[in-house]
């Protein structure tokens, strides 16, 4: 399993409206995305910063939605998201929520 970890900062006093957005146009469509498991979203509205996590079966499907419907989710974000986010891919080492333990060396 790989996650596709996005940090973002957000535009003074959005964050109720990222949230909305978030819930509302975004999940529904990573819900649509091949190799799609999960999403946890922390948001810190005090320093409007937001850490998304998505989860995904393959390395390659995580690049495919990358590629595909990354640049759709940004247009989406873009009234409430203030500069480009930094994205980075992890192997998901162990997760208790999605029954993953670390591989034995």
């Amino acid at each position: 399993m790989y996650t596709r970890n996005v940090s973002m900062k957000l535009k003074t006093n959005s964050a109720p409206e990222f949230t909305r957005t978030l819930e509302n146009e975004v999940i529904p469509m990573l819900r649509k995305q091949k190799g799609f498991r999960d999403e946890i979203t922390l948001v810190a509205p005090e320093r409007n910063e937001v850490v998304a996590i998505s989860f995904w079966d393959r390395k390659e499907d995580a690049e495919s939605y990358s590629r595909e419907k990354y640049p759709e989710i940004l247009k989406t974000l873009s009234k409430v998201v203030e500069g480009t986010p930094r994205v980075e891919l992890f192997e998901v080492a162990n997760s208790t929520s999605h029954q993953i333990a670390a591989k034995a060396a």
